[in-house]
């Protein structure tokens, strides 16, 4: 069975980093009192290894707490996915990517936000079944199952783009501040849905 989150953007400087250390965090109060947390991790489809986290990123990171210093920038490699019980894109291109690498992946595969609307009904219709297992991959497996049944009930965006997260690179700091948002708002009910299907 796969565990951990990968969460995967473009360059692995800004939106998957900035997701990764917000999980982490989410995940952390969530699950405080168990021994066993979830590993979460952030590549890029395109990344260059070894870059630290963009400037206004690592700003954004440093104010919630958390030292992006150690930080380093990671391409994408199959063998990530198929190992990763949960994969978050930051876009439809970047799940297409990763389904292409690792096409066994595909159901575990989904973008940020799209999988954000399905945790969200899935906690709504009652899904989440807490069972008493603290593994990771236990938790995930039970979560994408849970937002996979959800699906069925659940009409898609209006627009498809909608299901993307923008990239903020090259803007000012309050793009980045106003994406940072919107993971925080994506991540939630994730977290939510992970924590409830253990």
């Amino acid at each position: 069975m796969s565990s951990g989150v990968l969460i995967v953007c473009h360059a692995n400087l800004c939106r998957s980093p900035m997701a990764e250390y917000l999980a982490r965090e989410l995940l952390v109060q969530h699950l405080r009192d168990e021994a066993s947390g979830v590993p979460v991790s952030s590549a890029g489809t395109h990344a260059v290894p070894g870059y630290p986290m963009h400037p206004h990123a690592a700003r954004l990171t440093a104010e919630r707490g958390t030292d992006p210093d150690p930080f380093r920038s990671r391409p994408l490699h199959a063998d990530q996915l198929r190992t990763a019980g949960l994969v978050l894109t930051a876009t439809r291109a970047q799940r297409t990517t990763c389904v292409a690498l690792a096409p066994a992946a595909l159901r575990r595969t989904f973008t940020l936000r799209q999988f954000a609307r399905l945790a969200s009904a899935a906690i709504d219709q009652g899904w989440s079944t807490p069972a008493g297992q603290h593994d990771p991959a236990w938790r995930l497996a039970q979560a994408v199952a849970a937002a996979s049944r959800a699906r069925a009930g659940l009409q898609p965006p209006a627009r498809p783009e909608d299901d993307d997260l923008s990239d903020p690179v090259g803007l000012p700091i309050a793009e980045f501040r106003r994406c940072v948002g919107e993971i925080e708002r994506a991540l939630r009910p994730t977290v939510r849905l992970i924590a409830e299907s253990g």
